[in-house]
């Protein structure tokens, strides 16, 4: 989209909406995710959105993999990535730059992902395929938010769902 271009109900964007939305800086800390495949995508994904940087930790795959290249096709070049052991760390060392941890999460204290108004500095937090995001890295968090499932199936793919999540904070009016 472009400054100019219709958006939002028909209407047009003015350029200062769009470079502000693109000045939100946005990071995705990926942790225990054990599909490559999943990865991959995280990081087309990332390229897709112009995230600022992709954190992996817990036990994620790192490039150079041929799974993971075989998603991202060629975006584990095009995005900053780091890898590091305890998202712990990573979350204090971001909240002391200013950013805000919003897990993406099924929980109780969870508000819905559209009533969500990221502000300009937000690291996203996606778990594990089938255990999500533990408590220990929940607590830690500013925010939670969750997409509405209205099928039979109660979660999405962690890379589909990272997508949806990442769209709405790329998009949304700067606060």
């Amino acid at each position: 989209m472009v400054p100019g271009s219709k958006s939002e109900g028909g209407k047009k964007m003015s350029t200062a909406v769009f470079y502000a939305r693109m000045a939100r800086k946005i990071i995705l800390l990926a942790y225990n995710i054990r599909s490559l495949w999943n990865v991959g995508s995280l990081f087309r994904t990332c390229d897709a959105f112009k995230i600022e940087k992709i954190i992996l930790a817990g036990y994620c795959a790192t490039p150079p993999r041929r799974e993971i290249s075989k998603t991202a096709l060629g975006a584990e070049h095009s995005v900053s990535w780091e890898y590091i052991l305890k998202a712990e760390k990573a979350i204090a060392a971001l909240k002391e730059k200013g950013y805000v941890i919003v897990a993406l999460e099924q929980a109780k204290k969870a508000i819905e992902l559209s009533s969500y108004e990221p502000p300009s500095k937000v690291c996203l937090i996606v778990g594990h395929e089938v255990l999500g995001v533990p408590y220990e890295l929940l607590a830690l968090c500013d925010a939670i938010v969750h997409i509405s499932m209205h099928g039979k199936k109660e979660s999405l793919n962690v890379a589909v769902a990272a997508g949806i999540a990442l769209h709405h904070l790329r998009t949304s009016t700067v606060r």
